[in-house]
């Protein structure tokens, strides 16, 4: 309590004036416990983010098996009016203000892509946006995926989704789910906006009846 309000419980206390500033109290020290549990969770996102990109290979595309993971996945883009993708991540952002009100925007915001934007060799603006959190109602689904890695700015990914796509067909894949990337070192651990760190994840499984060579 600030002194000031002491004062008055000191000089003012009574039994029933006493109850009603504790009850005053314990909501806003609950108020503060919730603001100190998002901030944590905030941080153990940005912090799981940093970690999943210490000591990987980046020049070596793997498959890999990747559990389920919560997100808070947005609404379809639509680039109908004129929209371009960082309207669309206004936009999605805008919309999770509206739709989740307690929600910590400081959330890196990822990009989804479906399956077939990928087949036809298009991943320019995505079809989604999403934001991994623990609360997330949504879900990227556990699947065998094809990850990569490059270094570059926002956007610098056309080198990675070819080279991504070149060894799924070498290698007897083919893509099945949605595409997910995103940027787990970046500005907030990375100075140089060019030497950002992209992830590309394609879901992925095994031609039937093919022969992996």
């Amino acid at each position: 309590m600030p002194l000031s309000e002491i004062k008055v419980l000191k000089d003012k206390r009574t039994p029933e004036f006493v109850d009603e500033r504790f009850e005053r109290q314990i909501e806003i020290i609950e108020e503060k416990i919730k603001d100190w549990v998002r901030a944590r969770q905030l941080l153990l996102t940005l912090k799981k983010a940093i970690h999943s990109a210490l000591r990987v290979d980046e020049k070596a595309i793997t498959v890999q098996f990747l559990p389920e993971e919560p997100i808070i996945l947005g609404e379809l883009n639509d680039y109908s009016r004129g929209m371009d993708d960082y309207d669309a991540l206004f936009t999605f952002f805008h919309a999770m203000r509206e739709k989740h009100p307690d929600l910590d925007l400081n959330y890196p915001a990822w990009a989804v892509f479906s399956a077939e934007r990928i087949k036809r060799g298009d991943w320019i603006w995505p079809d989604r946006y999403y934001f991994y959190n623990p609360d997330g109602q949504d879900k990227r689904p556990a699947a065998l995926y094809a990850i990569g890695y490059t270094r570059g700015g926002y956007g610098q990914s056309d080198e990675l989704y070819k080279r991504l796509i070149d060894y799924i067909d070498k290698n007897n894949f083919e893509i099945c789910g949605d595409v997910y990337e995103e940027y787990p070192l970046n500005e907030v651990c990375i100075i140089d906006d060019k030497n950002y760190l992209m992830r590309v994840m394609i879901a992925v499984r095994e031609k039937t009846g093919s022969i992996k060579k």
